[in-house]
């Protein structure tokens, strides 16, 4: 899938918090190549054919890294109603500037039977439950 994301820059030194001074300033909604938390949430979620499977509910940082680990994509009911929640790992999705979302491949009958919880579950305090998610996918999520 095209990005047409342009390519990074060094723009300080690693380690550091300085700013580039050239830069547009702080981003606090969106740039060329980032995005706010809140603006991720909602975005669509297709399949390798296109067609619409649901959409980001929200995502999972590892606390320890800073790294997403996984996208909670929102499937199945209506208005709210009978959604289940699917955690993929974040490195599964590739986004589409042509369908302005993300993608997935992976078959929409695959995805019912993958792990989930429901809205309200906690379902991340199974220390278990992210080995379950690896093991479906076979990716695993960023780590120490």
């Amino acid at each position: 899938m095209p990005t047409d994301l342009p390519t990074e820059r060094p723009v300080r030194k690693t380690g550091s918090l300085e700013l580039d001074p050239t830069g547009e300033g702080i981003a606090i909604d969106e740039t060329a190549r980032l995005i706010a938390s809140n603006k991720v949430e909602g975005t669509a979620v297709y399949d390798r054919e296109g067609k619409h499977l649901g959409a980001v509910y929200n995502f999972m940082v590892d606390k320890v890294t800073g790294q997403v680990a996984y996208a909670v994509l929102a499937f199945g009911g209506f208005l709210g109603l009978g959604e289940n929640h699917h955690p993929l790992p974040w490195k599964a999705l590739t986004y589409s500037t042509e369908l302005g979302g993300y993608v997935v491949d992976i078959d929409p009958g695959n995805l019912a039977g993958a792990p989930s919880h429901g809205p309200g579950e906690d379902a991340f305090a199974d220390l278990n439950y992210r080995g379950k998610i690896e093991d479906y996918y076979g990716v695993r999520a960023p780590t120490l």
